[in-house]
């Protein structure tokens, strides 16, 4: 019967068809990589959508929140779901990058954010 296969035949199969990495491995991968893992929906929920979406993103100001709710939302995952190894790997990452914001104002916020979500505050976003 084609329509199942036993073991055997998978593991001489020539092509790999799917990522059976488990998410807290691929996060741990990309985060030891430097990249950020953004789990942002903020501008769908604050309303920037649609125009008033293209009236941020086409001059750029939108850039202002992106990196800041990247790091948001991606803390409020390495606490709440993370394995000890990732949260550890995350939140390195998260200080370098918080690190590199330029705005003062921003960074300041952003700080106090993260100490916030530390503590259990959750859904934080600009």
């Amino acid at each position: 019967d084609y329509s199942h296969k036993d073991d055997e035949s998978r593991k001489k199969s020539q092509f790999v068809l799917g990522d059976t990495r488990s998410l807290d491995d691929v996060i741990y991968e990309l985060a030891n990589n430097g990249y950020i893992p953004s789990f942002c929906t903020s501008c769908y929920r604050a309303g920037r959508t649609g125009e008033h979406f293209m009236e941020f993103a086409i001059p750029g100001f939108v850039k202002r929140f992106c990196t800041p709710n990247a790091l948001l939302t991606f803390a409020e995952y390495l606490h709440d779901f993370s394995s000890e190894r990732t949260l550890k790997s995350g939140l390195q990452l998260i200080d370098r990058e918080v690190a590199k914001i330029e705005d003062p104002k921003m960074k300041e916020s952003v700080i106090g954010k993260l100490a916030e979500m530390e503590a259990g505050t959750r859904d934080l976003y600009y």
